[in-house]
């Protein structure tokens, strides 16, 4: 555990190269953790309207969805408004319902796959804007704050 906590670093003020490099660290060490928790607890619910660590991930899992559209086409269409309903995303993808390890794996190879494509935007394009219902925000916000709520969400669920 002494690797994992060494290499956290403050999460306030986070550039996009460090969340690039915090999400590499991440889908490298997390799984393994994720892996660890037993499937019955995996899709424990405390309650009917908490989710679950499976849900949790899942809900994960959406916010990747999500700003990988931000991602992309904020690069090329003029602030483009991308939301999404997060507790029907989580409801409708069934999550709780599927194997853990499926749900651990899509988190991990979804994750490396925005991290490959946030390293490969031009500098020029991160200040590009997004519309979140009321907000435009720059591909750098978005990167960065995802990271920030992905590590958020992750600390609920295993300790690292």
């Amino acid at each position: 555990m002494v690797g994992l906590i060494a290499n956290h670093i403050n999460l306030k003020k986070m550039t996009v190269e460090q969340s690039i490099n915090r999400l590499e660290f991440l889908t490298s060490h997390i799984p393994r953790l994720l892996s660890e928790i037993e499937e019955a607890n995996l899709s424990l619910k405390i309650s009917p309207k908490k989710w679950s660590k499976k849900e949790i991930i899942g809900h994960l899992i959406d916010s990747a969805t999500n700003n990988h559209q931000r991602f992309i086409r904020g690069q090329f269409e003029l602030n483009p408004e991308i939301s999404y309903n997060q507790d029907k995303w989580n409801e409708f993808n069934f999550y709780n319902d599927i194997s853990g390890k499926q749900i651990i794996s899509f988190w991990k190879f979804y994750n490396q796959q925005l991290m490959e494509i946030v390293k490969r935007i031009p500098k020029e394009n991160l200040s590009k804007e997004v519309r979140i219902e009321d907000k435009s925000l720059t591909l750098a916000f978005l990167f960065i704050d995802y990271v920030k709520h992905l590590e958020h969400h992750l600390k609920q669920i295993v300790e690292y």
